[in-house]
């Protein structure tokens, strides 16, 4: 039986967060949204077109009025304005209306951009989240943010958007890649260090079982991680205020994607950028220097970087400041008061990033001392 989590918008019921073990639960719960009566267009990526696209069309064919799809070459570097032109093009060639529905189905690349194109294709469609990796099942699929990069500048343009449903199937997390699923653990932590210290504790508990994939523990996981991102999107659904929680790590975590063009993963960046942001929590005395080290060991078991090689810190800070989290020119820092305990900080100066960064940039040099 499913289990599920209904998300609330303006203490309404938005939608529902469904977990299952396949997909073969979908249709059933988009018969719940109308859509026999509707036209709907799975939007993947090649890549996982490949995995899943067949199956998903196979599910729907002959239940709706007409499924079709369209998939985009996978990748980072194709969310982008062209590829949502492109996507618009073919909806109107196969004359979707405000009445139809997309579905997106994939990880977190295909989720915002399908997402985006919901938001603005007609003024506002119908879509239905279906994410294929952790990072978007835990992370990109909940509270409606939507968005494409430009110019290498990410999520630079996009929208609020609620989907109308969001169906996951956890056993495609057992088949994902290596470094995708650690990828997206990242944002696990990240859930944990600003919410919920026991949730924190549990995971380092259950490190062997998630390292393992055993499918309860990883069903446990996302559930929970799922939970506290509910709990926050619901309170602030437009980030607005505690919303913004949700960015620990990321405004130095997307300075080091841009500058690295994308050649490291988005977790990844993210578990730099939260190093980071502790160490700036330790030398601002919110944490104490035992606490600061655990977080940032904590990473290593789960293959997530704690350094990164060779980069400018100059450069980083520059891109820091190009970051849609400014506010009145002053970065809205996410730091650590204690594990479980986030708060917004306006006061962070260039000088404790600048030490921050040095304190995650690794170059040859310190490899001969």
């Amino acid at each position: 039986m499913a289990q599920r989590l209904p998300v609330l918008y303006n203490k309404k019921p938005c939608y529902d967060i469904v977990f299952q073990q396949s997909f073969d639960g979908l249709w059933e719960e988009l018969e719940e949204l109308g859509a026999a009566e509707k036209k709907l267009c799975i939007v993947t990526d090649s890549r996982v077109d490949e995995l899943y696209g067949a199956q998903v069309s196979e599910l729907l064919e002959g239940k709706c009025r007409k499924i079709v799809k369209y998939a985009f070459p996978a990748g980072e570097e194709n969310k982008n304005l062209e590829t949502v032109k492109d996507v618009y093009r073919y909806l109107i060639e196969e004359g979707f209306d405000r009445k139809d529905m997309l579905l997106a189905l994939g990880g977190g690349v295909t989720g915002d951009l399908t997402g985006f194109v919901a938001a603005t294709y007609l003024r506002g469609i119908d879509f239905v989240q279906i994410p294929t990796t952790l990072l978007a099942q835990v992370d990109s699929s909940i509270g409606g943010k939507t968005g494409v990069d430009f110019d290498s500048y990410k999520n630079m343009v996009g929208a609020f958007k609620m989907p109308r449903l969001v169906y996951m199937n956890l056993s495609v997390l057992k088949t994902l890649e290596e470094r995708q699923f650690y990828s997206g653990f990242a944002e696990v932590m990240k859930s944990a260090l600003i919410k919920d210290a026991l949730f924190y504790e549990w995971l380092i508990e259950n490190m062997y079982e998630i390292c393992e994939r055993e499918p309860a523990t990883l069903e446990e996981m996302v559930i929970r991680t799922c939970s506290i991102k509910k709990m926050v999107v619901e309170k602030d659904p437009t980030e607005q205020g505690d919303r913004a929680l949700l960015n620990l790590g990321h405004t130095i975590g997307h300075a080091i994607e841009k500058y690295k063009n994308f050649e490291l993963y988005h977790g990844e960046c993210v578990a730099l950028g939260t190093v980071a942001a502790a160490y700036i929590s330790w030398k601002k005395e919110m944490l104490s220097m035992e606490e600061f080290y655990e977080i940032r060991d904590m990473f290593v078991p789960f293959y997530l970087p704690i350094s990164v090689d060779d980069i400018d810190p100059q450069e980083i800070l520059k891109l820091t400041k190009s970051d849609k989290k400014m506010e009145a020119g002053k970065i809205k820092f996410i730091l650590l008061k204690k594990i479980g305990k986030a708060v917004i900080d306006r006061t962070v100066t260039d000088d404790e990033i600048l030490a921050a960064i040095e304190e995650i940039n690794f170059s040859e040099e310190d490899a001969h001392e």
